[in-house]
């Protein structure tokens, strides 16, 4: 069994200085620590796994083609792989776990 705490997750991305921070990583599946700070813009582009994203802290809208809905903390998203999506407007910073299935390439 693998099993990890929130807290020291944290701390080890905020040592890694970037907004994605891999830390676990099997074939059918991989997870990260995804923040980004009030204000900011996500860059990220569509991927060729499908992602389920569990906000932990933070508010922002998050868009999915063209349907934006807002989230914070307990927000629970599910994205199909190849479909465009980013959070934006983000009012406080954000941090978000994210599972990929199959593991992110």
């Amino acid at each position: 069994m693998d099993a990890w705490d929130i807290g020291p997750l944290l701390e080890r991305h905020a040592a890694a200085g970037s907004p994605s921070m891999e830390f676990f990583r099997a074939p059918s599946l991989s997870m990260t620590i995804y923040r980004l700070p009030a204000g900011a813009t996500d860059e990220q582009q569509p991927h060729n796994e499908d992602e389920v994203y569990y906000v932990v802290e933070g508010r922002a809208q998050f868009l999915v083609e063209d349907e934006s809905r807002p989230v914070g903390p307990g927000t629970v998203l599910f994205v199909a792989k190849h479909v465009e999506h980013r959070f934006h407007a983000i009012e406080e910073d954000l941090t978000t776990l994210v599972v990929f299935a199959p593991a992110k390439t």
